[in-house]
């Protein structure tokens, strides 16, 4: 099992490895990045890097946990408002699409089909609180799974990886203000309880 960084000085070298390493992996995918960069690019040595993650698989692994853990930080789940979570995690994504071109890496070479991470205790709070606004009559009726799931894939629609448009930072406003009424819209019609 790798080491766990005891040390200040530790912990900012592990996470120069940890924000070196997303970018290669995000650029290169995990079968085409290459620890020599992350090291360079880190400005630390091969030992270090192994002593905290313990391999390559295992450096990925820290790394989209490391995202994902950002990414649930700045955008809090909100089963009452799925709207405007869907618009606030557009924003994020805006401003992170690293996690995303992960996430596809992850999806092209370690997980073609089902669940992206079948055992991550992550998703049952946010299962468990979109089954209490359903027994609320908040939110429609349905397996909270494919909720989550239909309502995270609606924020991702204009994500770095869509298959049809991906949105930057650098598009007009008028194009991101367009687009986040458009989801906000379709995600409170798509969870708003049938009549």
């Amino acid at each position: 099992m790798p080491a766990l960084p005891t040390t200040a000085k530790g912990a900012a070298t592990s996470r120069r490895i940890l924000d070196a390493a997303a970018e290669e992996f995000a650029e290169r995918g995990i079968a085409g990045a290459r620890v020599d960069r992350v090291i360079t690019a880190a400005n630390t040595n091969k030992a270090q890097l192994y002593g905290y993650f313990g391999s390559k698989d295992g450096l990925f692994d820290a790394v989209i946990a490391d995202r994902t853990g950002r990414l649930m930080s700045n955008v809090p789940f909100d089963a009452g408002d799925l709207a405007g979570w869907a618009v606030r995690m557009y924003d994020e994504n805006l401003r992170h699409p690293d996690l995303l071109r992960l996430v596809a890496w992850l999806r092209l070479e370690r997980r073609p089909a089902g669940r992206l991470a079948p055992d991550s205790p992550r998703d049952e709070p946010k299962l468990a609180a979109i089954a209490a606004a359903q027994a609320a009559g908040r939110v429609r009726d349905g397996d909270p799974f494919d909720l989550f799931a239909l309502v995270l894939s609606m924020a991702f629609a204009w994500s770095s990886a869509s298959g049809f448009y991906a949105a930057s930072a650098d598009d007009p406003a008028d194009d991101h203000d367009r687009r986040r009424t458009l989801l906000h819209e379709s995600v409170q019609r798509a969870v708003t309880p049938l009549a």
